[in-house]
């Protein structure tokens, strides 16, 4: 098998995407996928991130490039979470991705970095690693106005993204802020 063979196996699944560190665990240096960049076969996206260039795009990429390229243990997170499954309407030249690890590489413009010290749980939403519908509701609480959360809150309960308790429990939540900041 070769080298672009083994790269294009992991990517394949990823969204065409593989990092420096990903291709390093199956023995392939970073200098192999520089010559793979350099050749065409793959796209440098940023900093130990690579696509393959024979990738069909879909409208989960941006979210997949965004976490991969703040590293391994990131997720999406608050707004992006919601947005992702249309649940909102947010600003879609940001991105918001969080991660417990510190992070050394200048990010683009368009990922703003959530540094968080507890780790949750992690769901799978199309492949990319993020935050749970409850809890990126929970985190947008006191950022996004009420009435769009609560809007967020009965799209995801009738899609199934969230339980019927959490529903509840989220709509106390966001009426006790609601409360506190008429305070």
């Amino acid at each position: 098998m070769s080298i672009y063979e083994k790269i294009y196996e992991i990517a394949a699944d990823q969204y065409g995407l593989i990092t420096c560190e990903e291709a390093k665990e199956i023995g392939i240096p970073n200098i192999e996928l520089v010559k793979l960049a350099h050749r065409g076969k793959l796209e440098h996206i940023s900093h130990g991130l690579y696509r393959i260039s024979k990738y069909i795009p879909t409208q989960f990429d941006v979210y997949a490039e965004a976490v991969k390229t703040v590293g391994s243990d990131a997720h999406l997170y608050g707004e992006s979470v919601l947005a992702f499954h249309g649940l909102i309407p947010t600003n879609p030249t940001t991105l918001s991705v969080s991660t417990s690890q510190r992070v050394r590489k200048t990010l683009p413009k368009h990922i703003r970095l959530i540094k968080i010290n507890t780790i949750e749980p992690t769901v799978y939403y199309e492949g990319i690693p993020s935050q749970s519908v409850a809890n990126a509701i929970r985190a947008c609480i006191g950022s996004i106005i009420s009435e769009r959360l609560i809007d967020a809150v009965n799209a995801a309960k009738r899609i199934g993204l969230i339980t019927a308790s959490e529903e509840i429990s989220i709509k106390k939540e966001v009426k006790n802020d609601r409360q506190s900041s008429k305070q």
